[in-house]
């Protein structure tokens, strides 16, 4: 039995089943989420490996508890403690071949649309030989003729690809705004009872972003100082007034009906949030107080005591930090995204108002996943078509690999950068922040102000 359950375990490495491992106790699972939940398993290992090599606190325990850890060291020809296999030039090489791995696989499967091919059989199994390639392509990196040429144009490559994520998920945050609107207006012809929806979502965004914005003022502000921090907060509250107010303008109403308060408070609401992170990401100012001794100053007082336990900030800030990540990854590669980027969207009058109208509609499951009570643990819910772009996945979680590089090691301060520390603050991630809070909002101006600047073309939102 135990040999039968081995064997049916190398198979499934090999095959098409590639999360369920021929488990009964398994729930049924659809054949492209098992490959994507797969290629995410591959991400999250390779980014909890870069934590390690940017932690000093393991470092120093494998130095003391690892017999001969200089010899061995030694021996790999890493260096006399190993300082080649840790910091930001190890975190660089490692994921130099997570990006090359995803980048080869994103060639592999252009225009895919079958999953019958032997192309498309290659992307949804073969997970154990995958698995061995991505770590060949992970050790091949530190064997790079020239490191320090390789280091530093690597980086500059790791900067506009973690600039490109970003630009990413904030156009489709913004694509996100105007589907939300349009689809719960498309329901107001049939009942009146959606405006009260619109209206109570719209109500509490603005509260979330009004009490924000008020929260962070009373806490990340002082009657003397924090002077940075006082035009930021204005600037980003101006910001927010300035984009509901184009919003219901008479111009960008007469070209865009579906414009409204709601996709404008929920930028407001992003807008909110990359500021209080931002805020959160500054290096920490001290200044003396009346008594001669230094305080610090531009932060609220009761997380002073959180911050000093670096253990418990680090893993949990890194822990939601590389969740979102992920969830950024796999929201990011669905086929409606794809489309969205490209600019297709379905005509208005195809729209059924839904609560949750992110997904598909009630009755959409496919004919293999209505025939499967007794059938195997997979779903294969491709026979017909693909359900998502193979290779746009791979680019996106290509350009995740360039954008944890870039994060791990603080951007640009990466000398000095260590996971204890990722926390503390850091110039480099909080204008990276700032910048994407600007960005968002000239993306969401630009879809308002396209139409009027060019009256002549179609602009689909």
């Amino acid at each position: 039995m135990s040999a039968q359950c081995c064997a049916g375990q190398l198979a499934c490495c090999c095959g098409t089943a590639g999360c369920s491992l021929c488990c009964g106790c398994c729930p049924k699972i659809r054949q492209s989420r098992s490959t994507r939940t797969m290629y995410a398993l591959y991400f999250i290992l390779v980014v909890l490996l870069c934590c390690v090599m940017m932690s000093k606190t393991v470092a120093n325990e494998m130095k003391e508890h690892i017999p001969f850890y200089e010899d061995i060291c030694k021996g790999i020809k890493a260096g006399d403690t190993c300082e080649k296999l840790v910091g930001y030039s190890a975190v660089y090489r490692v994921c130099f071949g997570m990006a090359c791995f995803f980048f080869i696989f994103c060639l592999l499967t252009l225009k895919i649309n079958s999953s019958k091919g032997c192309r498309a059989h290659i992307h949804n199994g073969f997970w154990f030989f995958k698995l061995l390639l991505l770590g060949a392509m992970c050790s091949g990196a530190f064997f790079i003729p020239d490191q320090e040429t390789f280091l530093n144009a690597w980086r500059y490559v790791g900067a506009v690809g973690g600039f490109i994520f970003i630009g990413i998920q904030l156009i489709l945050l913004v694509e996100f705004a105007h589907k939300w609107n349009k689809n719960w207006t498309a329901g107001t012809a049939t009942n009146k009872l959606w405006y009260a929806a619109l209206a109570l979502v719209t109500l509490i965004m603005y509260s979330v972003a009004t009490g924000g914005l008020i929260l962070m003022a009373v806490f990340y502000t002082q009657k003397d100082g924090c002077l940075e921090n006082k035009i930021l907060l204005g600037l980003n509250g101006g910001l927010c007034l300035l984009i509901s107010a184009v919003a219901i303008s008479p111009c960008v109403q007469n070209r865009q009906p579906h414009s409204g308060l709601l996709q404008s408070g929920l930028i407001s609401c992003y807008v909110t949030y990359l500021t209080f992170s931002a805020l959160s990401s500054k290096p920490v100012e001290v200044a003396l107080d009346e008594h001669r001794k230094n305080v610090t100053i531009c932060v609220p007082e009761f997380g002073q005591d959180l911050y000093r336990d670096e253990n418990l900030v680090t893993g949990l800030g890194t822990t939601l930090l590389f969740l979102c990540i992920l969830y950024s990854c796999l929201t990011s590669t669905t086929r409606s995204s794809s489309d969205a980027l490209q600019g297709r969207y379905a005509a208005p009058e195809l729209e059924v108002a839904r609560c949750c109208f992110c997904f598909g509609p009630d009755g959409e499951d496919t004919e293999e996943q209505q025939n499967v009570k007794e059938g195997p643990r997979v779903i294969y819910d491709e026979k017909r078509g693909t359900v998502y772009s193979y290779s746009y996945f791979h680019f996106v979680f290509f350009l995740a690999s360039l954008y944890v590089m870039m994060t791990v090691t603080s951007w640009f301060n990466y000398e000095s950068a260590n996971i204890e520390t990722f926390f503390s603050g850091s110039w480099s991630i909080f204008w990276v922040k700032m910048a994407s809070c600007w960005m968002c909002v000239l993306l969401y101006l630009a879809t308002l102000v396209a139409p009027l600047c060019c009256p002549s073309r179609q602009f689909s939102v």
